[in-house]
């Protein structure tokens, strides 16, 4: 090892000097950072200090793959590990815990001793320990808007609301740079979502801005009604599990499937004729004609099943349980398919309609996954719904809210939605949030990823949670 800092290349690289269980100590720069930069000079001494372990030098922007997989969201940001597993991390300019860090992983200089700035021995001095020190007072972690002039968050501000959904990457759509930013276009294609772009390749300015604007180091950036969605990794995960669909439903944002119904003659022309007949309902927020249209619906059957698919081929494990349920009871019921008709599926999730009509029939709901959900919620004081687990998050965003609430000293339960589907679709549903992670305090919910940090940094997030 011979106590020098390697560049890392790939992720293949790390996982492979991991394999081998020697102390291994990654440090995520940016070269716009000046903290980073003044950072790498303590670690550069602190791998001859220490030349049984690894050190190495990863630049966020230029390695994406490696930095989402670590959540890296600010640098300088260092990892550390022993025996192949990830035991500690530091965000921010601080010598003093980044030697301290780094002698409990590798070992101290003198049997004994700890490695405090004081103690790092002749190679680190003090002059480099203090120009740290002083540089990390004036500007810690390269953090959200650090140093934008206003002129230019007005800019960024105005490019990432130009367009319902905006995406910054490398090259055109027609011409993709990189292939993070190819992917995010083709997962873009897929949704049938249309999007603004920008070519930060274009504009230094902007390329370097929305980094600390967004408190994201790599490119492409995806944004949603102004909110940052994520990275590649992030995109491609919502991708697949169906969230970003979701997402965009939520936000209104028209996929090409949705235009589609809105620009069918036939359909244009009933929804004029309907939007004159009455005005909206005060109590759902559904107009008169489709709370009438879903009453009539309801009313269809003596039992009346909405659905995802038909009873022949359900589309869905809820619905293709509840038709097994009524077969076995041989109980004759109709049926309507919700992914058919998306006016009548959302109308269904506001209306109270449903409700009224099964009490004055007398049929009382059901309700297990919900009684579930329920006790789950309230299993802990402050209970998290997330990707993974506290020490092996899934995404980036679980990730956040972990680190968050660890930094502020908060005891929480936690649920991987990703080992229970039906808990994960059902609790979409019960909580009316349609993504994860969700963060709840006895029994109330406080929200997801954005909410949480802003808790946090605003000071209120302790306090919030142990009312």
């Amino acid at each position: 090892m011979g106590g020098s800092v390697k560049d890392l290349q790939s992720k293949q690289e790390l996982d492979t000097v991991l394999h081998e269980g020697s102390p291994v100590i990654l440090h995520f720069w940016a070269s716009w950072c000046e903290a980073s930069k003044q950072m790498d000079r303590l670690f550069s001494h602190l791998s001859t200090d220490f030349p049984h372990a690894h050190f190495f030098r990863v630049e966020a922007e230029e390695q994406p793959e490696i930095s989402e997989a670590f959540s890296v969201s600010a640098v300088p940001y260092i990892v550390f590990f022993k025996d192949g597993k990830t035991v500690d991390t530091l965000e921010g300019a601080n010598p003093s815990s980044l030697a301290n860090k780094v002698a409990k992983v590798a070992g101290s200089v003198n049997s004994g001793e700890s490695a405090a700035p004081a103690s790092l021995g002749m190679a680190a001095g003090p002059a480099v320990i203090e120009s740290v020190k002083e540089f990390a007072k004036d500007n810690g972690s390269s953090k959200l808007e650090s140093g934008l002039s206003d002129p230019l968050k007005n800019l960024l501000q105005q490019l990432i609301e130009s367009h319902p959904v905006m995406l910054f990457m490398k090259g055109s759509p027609e011409e993709p740079k990189c292939g993070f930013s190819r992917k995010v276009v083709d997962i873009l294609k897929e949704e049938g979502v249309k999007f603004g772009s920008f070519d930060i390749l274009t504009d230094n300015d902007v390329r370097e801005g929305l980094k600390k604007f967004s408190n994201w180091p790599t490119f492409p950036q995806l944004y949603c009604k102004g909110e940052l969605l994520g990275g590649c990794d992030i995109a491609i995960a919502m991708h697949e599990t169906g969230e970003l669909k979701d997402i965009f439903r939520d936000h209104g944002v028209l996929t090409s499937s949705s235009e589609a119904k809105e620009t069918d003659p036939e359909k244009t022309s009933t929804t004029s004729s309907l939007a004159g007949k009455g005005g909206v309902t005060d109590s759902t927020g559904l107009s008169a004609t489709l709370t009438s249209r879903l009453e009539s619906l309801i009313n269809s059957g003596p039992v009346m099943l909405f659905m995802k698919g038909r009873p022949e081929e359900p589309k869905c494990g809820f619905s293709s349980k509840v038709v097994e349920i009524l077969q076995q009871e041989k109980v004759d019921f109709q049926t309507f398919d919700i992914l058919t008709d998306d006016e009548v599926r959302q109308g269904l999730k506001k209306s109270g309609e449903l409700k009224r009509v099964l009490t004055e029939k007398g049929i009382s709901e059901k309700q297990t996954l919900e009684d579930r959900l329920q006790k789950l919620i309230s299993s802990s004081t402050v209970m998290l719904f997330m990707k993974g687990t506290p020490d092996a998050p899934r995404c980036g965003f679980s990730s956040k809210v972990v680190n968050a609430l660890r930094e502020e000293g908060v005891r929480f339960g936690s649920f991987d939605i990703l080992s229970d589907e039906e808990v994960r679709q059902g609790l979409k549903t019960f909580s009316n949030w349609p993504t994860f992670p969700q963060l709840y305090y006895k029994g109330e919910l406080i929200g997801g990823c954005d909410i949480v940090l802003e808790l946090r940094n605003s000071g209120e997030l302790k306090s919030t949670l142990s009312e």
